[in-house]
């Protein structure tokens, strides 16, 4: 069998702004460490570095002895490890065209659709539907007013969105009175007010304006002290090939604050150490997170079987006071630093390497079934 030379995993993602500012520099900095010392070449390159022409890539590389991040041009990657998330912004146009151009290349991750979507797709399946909340899509006000006939409090969140931007909480306080509160689109609280009504139509529809966007049903999940709180849970394919979950840790929101993400002021803690608080009884905290884990590793397989292949998801799950676990949102583009937050530094680490870990794999796996000496 030949020796197979080093392979590289190039990490596809998006500039921030027209300065080529990149959000998880770090992270890149950490994964080409990790990469280094189990012989995994890593590259990190955007679809504005690919020169079409050339079949090259002007790729960003970050040196672990220097410390220090240098430009080079660089053949297209063995591996694609795609971290794009949405943007409105012609950076994203160029990513689209990327993918439809270069769809042949070995992919470690396919996008996945919107919320919308995913809740469609995993409702049809008994074993995942008592898992997940009420949920509509918002078409008009009639869908809104169905929900809030069924739930005393509601979420209205856009279809395609990170960060907890452009979600509302709706609260019923009477016949015809609600509470409304949530986070615009730049992540600024927006603070609790009241509207009759006959005024809560036209908010709703101002607020919607653009945007795509569904209603769900509002979990009780507000500690004693006034502020939500739910569960991030990374579950991964490991160096086998094999979904497995990295970590789960508890998010809290910050005071006044309808969502709990942790770039909306929100603070991490261990999910067990939250857990007890909520819940109290031992076994029953050691049920909930076993049956967390299985809901994981079930979603995750389910869609990696559905849209094609995935390397890693992040599931956002709210935990009410009987145990009962619901599925908020699946992420595809999960962050990492919950972990570190949380003060779980194995969930970090292994956050980090696993998808290495798997590339390798893959890679490894694709090279056997090429080589006529195998």
């Amino acid at each position: 069998m030949n020796i197979l030379p080093q392979p590289v995993l190039g990490i596809l993602t998006l500039y921030l702004n027209d300065r080529k500012q990149l959000e998880e520099r770090k992270i890149y900095e950490r994964m080409t460490q990790e990469g280094h010392r189990i012989g995994l070449k890593v590259i990190v390159f955007t679809p504005s570095d690919v020169n079409a022409e050339k079949n090259m890539i002007q790729a960003m590389v970050f040196d672990p002895v220097q410390g220090k991040w240098s430009r080079s041009w660089r053949p297209f990657p063995d591996m694609i490890f795609d971290r794009c998330r949405i943007q409105r912004s012609k950076r994203f146009e160029q990513l689209r065209v990327f993918r439809r151009r270069y769809g042949h290349l070995h992919f470690l991750n396919k996008p996945l659709r919107d919320k919308w979507t995913i809740y469609q797709v995993l409702s049809r399946r008994p074993e995942f539907k008592n898992y997940l909340p009420d949920t509509a899509y918002f078409g008009s006000l009639s869908d809104v007013y169905a929900m809030l006939k069924r739930n005393n409090r509601i979420y209205i969140k856009p279809i395609q969105g990170t960060g907890g931007r452009g979600i509302l909480c709706v609260e019923k306080l009477g016949s015809q009175m609600y509470r409304i509160q949530g986070r615009n689109r730049q992540r600024a609280i927006v603070p609790p007010q009241k509207l009759h009504l006959s005024r809560m139509g036209p908010y709703l529809l101002n607020w919607k304006k653009g945007t795509s966007f569904l209603v769900q049903e509002g979990i009780d999940i507000m500690l004693p002290n006034g502020r939500v709180h739910d569960y991030r849970m990374l579950v991964q394919k490991n160096g086998s090939g094999v979904w497995s979950v990295t970590g789960c840790a508890g998010r809290i929101g910050p005071a006044r604050s309808v969502t709990s993400n942790l770039h909306g002021g929100g603070h991490a803690a261990e999910m067990n150490t939250l857990l007890r608080k909520w819940i109290h009884a031992e076994q029953k905290v050691f049920e909930v997170r076993a049956e967390a884990e299985k809901v994981g590793l079930g979603i995750a397989s389910y869609l990696d079987g559905f849209y094609g292949p995935l390397c890693e998801l992040a599931l956002d799950l709210a935990i009410d006071r009987s145990g009962r676990i619901y599925v908020l949102e699946v992420n595809p583009k999960p962050a990492r630093e919950v972990f570190a937050r949380s003060g779980d530094k194995e969930a970090y680490r292994n956050a980090i390497l696993k998808p290495l870990e798997y590339a390798l794999w893959s890679y490894r796996q694709k090279a056997k079934k090429t080589d006529p000496s195998d």
